[in-house]
């Protein structure tokens, strides 16, 4: 029951410390004159993705690598199979173009790096660490330089600025509980593991993926409910790339990541692949360029066979 909690408190407080540290970058952001495409793709990516960041960096450090590797792998599977597929089922998604010559493409291209880096030896060495993140800084370069909003533009909305010293309150408390958060939620599940019987992967691929996917879920539902077009398909592609060139990229450099459960490797790893390639077709079937609730119907019993396979 203790276990339980740590990973409810854990939860609770990096679901609270990704928004407080979001609410922060954005305001700061704002106070900079910083473009809203820039603050997108930078800022908003990142604070959605600490979560996913803190656990693993904390988990590898404390000795549990496969709760690194397998929150990352599992969150990538959770905002595809879960996160996507229950936006879809709210309303349709109208995907941009970009998302077949650049996010897609992308996202593929980092998922098979990954591939490469890990299955043949089994560890993410910290010069493949280093090459992840300078991926990510190309791929980051190029989206600013190059190319079109993914998205169309909104009304511009008022945004109220925060006091100078909230703003810095907010990034402070965020940081906090994203710390605290990822300790009690690695020693939950380390503990829950060791109860049920279970691996630490097991746990991570489920639990703690789903866990740290929340803060991706609660901004892709309030958008739906405000009936907002930004909405896409991209936010959560974009929000994959990041998990595995940064999360895993900026964990391995720390100290290098090693799979200890070979389920990751023979199951996992290739879930993530195929789900990650089956966006492309159901984006252009049966309507072109859309995601609908059929497809949010496939892509849940997708993710409720991996989860069913995993765990029995």
């Amino acid at each position: 029951m203790q276990d339980f909690l740590y990973v409810v408190g854990g939860l609770l407080l990096l679901i609270a410390g990704g928004n407080w540290l979001l609410k922060s970058a954005v305001d700061l952001s704002l106070k900079l004159n910083i473009p809203k495409i820039v603050i997108g793709m930078t800022v908003v990516s990142f604070a959605t993705s600490a979560p996913e960041l803190i656990v693993s960096i904390n988990a590898a450090l404390d000795g549990f690598p496969d709760l690194a590797l397998g929150n990352v792998v599992g969150s990538n599977i959770a905002n595809l199979g879960l996160v996507l597929a229950i936006t879809v089922l709210l309303s349709p998604i109208s995907v941009k173009r970009s998302f077949y010559t650049t996010d897609w493409p992308v996202m593929m291209l980092a998922s098979l790096l990954f591939f490469g880096f890990i299955y043949f030896d089994g560890i993410l060495e910290q010069y493949e660490g280093i090459i992840m993140v300078v991926c990510l800084f190309l791929f980051l370069v190029y989206l600013l330089r190059f190319q079109k909003p993914a998205v169309d533009e909104e009304e511009d909305v008022v945004t109220i600025a925060l006091p100078i010293y909230k703003t810095f309150l907010f990034l402070g408390l965020g940081g906090i509980a994203l710390w605290g958060g990822s300790e009690l939620l690695i020693n939950g599940a380390v503990g829950m593991a060791t109860v049920f019987g279970v691996s630490e992967r097991v746990i991570a691929i489920t639990v703690v993926s789903v866990g740290t996917s929340i803060p991706e879920l609660a901004a892709s539902i309030i958008a739906v409910i405000k009936k907002e077009k930004a909405i896409s398909l991209g936010n959560l592609i974009g929000s994959n790339i990041f998990n595995l060139l940064a999360v895993l990229g900026i964990t391995a450099i720390i100290t290098p990541v090693k799979v200890v459960d070979d389920g990751l490797l023979s199951n996992d790893i290739f879930w993530m692949l195929g789900i990650s390639f089956i966006i492309l077709p159901l984006v252009f079937i049966p309507k072109g360029l859309r995601l609908g609730w059929r497809d949010g119907l496939i892509l849940v019993g997708i993710y409720l066979s991996f989860v069913y396979i995993t765990i029995s």
